[in-house]
């Protein structure tokens, strides 16, 4: 806990002195109530895939197809509200025709997560193989759906959820803030998560203690499934239309987010806070780097510095507290 602690400072610091150095190069730009608006509108997307890459983690594993996941369920609701429940031929009220596009893609997220728990706990197969090959599956299904083209025409009251604002809070905060309380009641306060975080430690030693493994992977990327598919509906609603390849950076994005958050690429040990402050750094980079017009190479290349300063830091100081003990 100290040591989760001890990171999660430096990470905080780190944020912070991005915050001056960005407010300096862009002054009367960067720390506007119209600029931290946008980002509040921007990262909880990537904000919640990171939390489902998170959980697959947490158990040792890994979750690529968690973009194609969501763009998958993201599709599922735009066809559900256009082609099948559409308002203007079936006189449905519009929330009823976002509530079931909703529920579709969950069931989506659902069942894609579902299987991706039984190659990987039951059937065995590698976390990375298992999900390398569900992510072209669910990238090909979505395409093959769509004919490759965007889906259009959906309720303009879904753009309330992607671009919308409640209580003067933009809505995908909202989202952000309530699924990073659930994954942090769940991956810290259930039997499921206290067995998730031992499988990632030693998968053996949770065999002999009698832990569910299987059943406990299973519920883990369908959990991973369930957020990703949420987060195809925001996604949906924030472009207002749907397509196979959205969000397609999103992906390494998500890896990043979670290491650089403090969860351990091996299993066992990572916090939701952490994760939270490692998207909002990576979105103050990315806010920072659009007003200094600034390629996406340069981008990219500040983050794997940023992340490496801090992995370096981590490990420098874990050295230094383990020969201090020894001493």
């Amino acid at each position: 806990m100290t040591t989760d602690r001890s990171r999660l400072g430096r990470l905080v610091v780190l944020t912070f002195l991005t915050l001056v150095v960005m407010s300096s190069l862009t002054p009367g730009r960067f720390l506007t109530a119209a600029n931290l608006e946008s980002m509040a509108f921007q990262f909880p997307e990537l904000g919640l895939l990171s939390f489902a890459m998170m959980l697959s983690m947490l158990s040792g594993g890994i979750d690529l197809s968690v973009v194609s996941v969501a763009n998958l369920s993201g599709v599922t609701a735009a066809i559900v509200m256009t082609r099948l429940l559409p308002a203007d031929v079936t006189g449905a009220h519009p929330i009823a025709v976002i509530g079931a596009g909703t529920l579709a893609a969950v069931c989506c997220g659902i069942l894609c997560g579902s299987l991706n728990g039984v190659l990987i706990g039951v059937v065995g197969v590698s976390p990375i193989l298992a999900t390398l090959g569900t992510m072209q599956l669910f990238f090909g299904a979505a395409v093959v759906w769509t004919s490759g083209k965007a889906v259009i025409g959906l309720p303009e009251a879904l753009q309330q959820i992607g671009n919308g604002s409640a209580g003067g809070v933009p809505v995908p905060l909202w989202l952000f803030l309530a699924a990073a309380a659930g994954v942090a009641v769940l991956s810290n306060r259930t039997v499921f998560g206290v067995e998730s975080r031992l499988i990632g430690s030693n998968r053996v030693a949770s065999w002999f203690s009698a832990i569910p493994v299987r059943s406990v992977l299973v519920r883990t990327y369908l959990a991973s499934g369930l957020i990703a598919s949420v987060t195809g509906v925001l996604m949906v609603a924030h472009a207002n239309s749907a397509k196979a390849d959205y969000g397609s950076s999103y992906l390494l994005e998500s890896i990043l987010v979670v290491v650089l958050g403090g969860v351990s690429p091996a299993g066992g040990s990572g916090r939701v806070v952490g994760v939270s402050v490692a998207v909002v750094a990576l979105q103050l980079f990315s806010s920072g780097f659009g007003m200094l017009h600034l390629s996406s190479f340069a981008k990219d290349m500040a983050w794997g510095g940023f992340l490496l300063v801090v992995m370096m830091a981590n490990q420098f100081f874990g050295a230094r507290r383990t020969t201090m003990g020894k001493i």
